[in-house]
Formats: C-alpha cells, sequence, structure tokens
C-alpha cells in the first residue's frame, strides 16, 4: 500500500482574494482519503546580479517588516491571481514567464538591461505555502535608466561577494529564502 499522497480529484478555491487563494485538494493516500489544504500565491523572481565578483543588491523600504532591507532585485511574475490562474489553465510552462519577468524587474528595480538570464533554482516555500521563488543570474547586462513603479523607494548598489555573504549572516539581508539562495551562490566561489 503506497503511502504517498495522490491527488483524487479536482482541487476546489474555497476562497480567494486579489493574491492569495486557499485551496483544497482531495488526496488519497493508500485506502485513505483525505484533503489537503494550502495556500497559493502567484510566483516571484529574484535576481543575481554580477559582475568581477561583485553583486548588485537593493536598499528597499519594506512595509511587511516597517523598516529598511537589503535584497535582490526582484518582484511577480504576474500582476494578478486571476492572470496567474489563467496561465496555469492553459498548461504553460512557468520558466519562459518568470524570465520575462525577470527581465522587466531588472530594469525596473536595478538599472539594468539583461542580455541574458539563467535560471539559478527555484525555491519552494513549503508544503501549506504555495509561493516559489525563481531565482536567475544575469552576467551580461548593459546599464540603463532605473524605472521603479508607484510607491517603491529603491536604491542598487554594488558590493563584494564577502559583503553579501557578512549581510546574509548579520541579518542585512532580511528574505530567509533569499539568504538561502545567495549562500548556495556564493559557495560556487569558495576556495
Amino acid at each position: 500500500m503506497s503511502k504517498i499522497p495522490q491527488p483524487d480529484g479536482d482541487e476546489e478555491i474555497f476562497a480567494q482574494g486579489d493574491i492569495v487563494e486557499i485551496i483544497r485538494q482531495p488526496m488519497k493516500i493508500g485506502e485513505n482519503r483525505t484533503t489537503f489544504e494550502i495556500a497559493r500565491r502567484a510566483p516571484g523572481t529574484r535576481l543575481i546580479i554580477v559582475e568581477n565578483e561583485r553583486m548588485l543588491l537593493t536598499d528597499e523600504y519594506r512595509h511587511e517588516i516597517g523598516c529598511r532591507d537589503i535584497r535582490l532585485p526582484g518582484g511577480k511574475v504576474f500582476d494578478s491571481l486571476e492572470n496567474y490562474n489563467s496561465f496555469l489553465e492553459k498548461g504553460k510552462k512557468i520558466v519562459p514567464k518568470a524570465r520575462e519577468a525577470a527581465k522587466t524587474e531588472a530594469v525596473e528595480e536595478a538599472g539594468i538591461k539583461p542580455s541574458e538570464v539563467k535560471l539559478f533554482k527555484k525555491n519552494h516555500s513549503g508544503a501549506t505555502v504555495e509561493w516559489n521563488l525563481y531565482y536567475f543570474i544575469v552576467e551580461d547586462f548593459e546599464k540603463v535608466k532605473q524605472d521603479t513603479e508607484l510607491g517603491e523607494s529603491i536604491e542598487a548598489d554594488w558590493y563584494s561577494f564577502d559583503e553579501v555573504k557578512e549581510m546574509c549572516l548579520n541579518g542585512e539581508v532580511q528574505e530567509d529564502r533569499t539568504v538561502g539562495a545567495l549562500l548556495q551562490f556564493l559557495g560556487r566561489f569558495s576556495e
């Protein structure tokens, strides 16, 4: 008897806002049936922009923590949950769409127009919350004028890899998922 949960019917949207929805998914585990419940949000992107062993990070006011935060440039892949769900229903591949969104965010938040955007990793948020982040590496780019959205207060600056590692370890980079991705990336350059 398999102990691996398998979908046992269509998922149901139990509650939905503009950005987050609660999904109930009937599941079968062996001969048993149960319902899994998850919160789903459209995915986001983060950009690891590097040049000469330096990385571009942003200093941005974040209302959810009530202060400024050092972050990777990035943002939403879809501007609404409705657009994301429509995309999912069509069975399209998410990585090309995330890559397109990453290029847009690079210009808006960092003032960088990438020539190429390479997928570094997909970060899953957990079993009961589906909010994936797609981390992309940008090594070839042109500097352009930053084009932030209404209400964004973002300053971009370059840091050495050692400075980035220290900011991850001392809490200056507060998005823990990004701390993990950055330390994995920087591990490639360790002696």
